[in-house]
């Protein structure tokens, strides 16, 4: 009966870390994925990937931070904070080469969708790249399709 009056309430659920350029990059990839409202398990495993050659991570790990990311993704900062993370943590040529990677996750799953596209260039302007830098990931990416 006091069941009934008195509901239990779910335990809040964990708070989510600090975001730092491990889970800003996740999340980012992972807010790319998404962009066309589409999760495919190619896009998950091109994730797991980035993660774990860019961080040295074993593949459960990619998988655990991937993960993290996901939730982050949900509930933390927009593309500018998690933008502004990578660009005070990670050096102009690295970034470019995060471009680049978030292109591979964007076709992975062999669809060319405009909202991805729009989203990836929303991120990459973030992350501080040349038009140049921009164009010439778009290229490389569209050329290994």
């Amino acid at each position: 009966m006091f069941e009934r009056l008195f509901p239990r309430r779910k335990p809040d659920p964990k708070p989510l870390p600090q975001p730092d350029a491990q889970l800003a990059l996740g999340a980012l990839l992972v807010r790319v994925a998404m962009a066309d409202r589409s999760y495919e398990a190619t896009e998950v495993s091109q994730i797991d990937r980035i993660l774990s050659a860019t961080f040295g991570l074993k593949p459960l790990d990619a998988a655990k931070l991937r993960a993290t990311c996901e939730a982050l993704e949900r509930h933390a900062p927009g593309t500018p904070e998690f933008a502004q993370i990578l660009r005070d943590e990670i050096p102009y040529e690295d970034r470019k080469a995060l471009a680049d990677a978030m292109w591979t996750v964007a076709l992975a799953d062999g669809d060319r969708a405009l909202d991805e596209e729009i989203q990836l260039l929303a991120i990459e302007t973030a992350l501080g790249l040349s038009d140049e830098d921009i164009a010439a990931a778009r290229q490389t990416a569209l050329r290994h399709t």
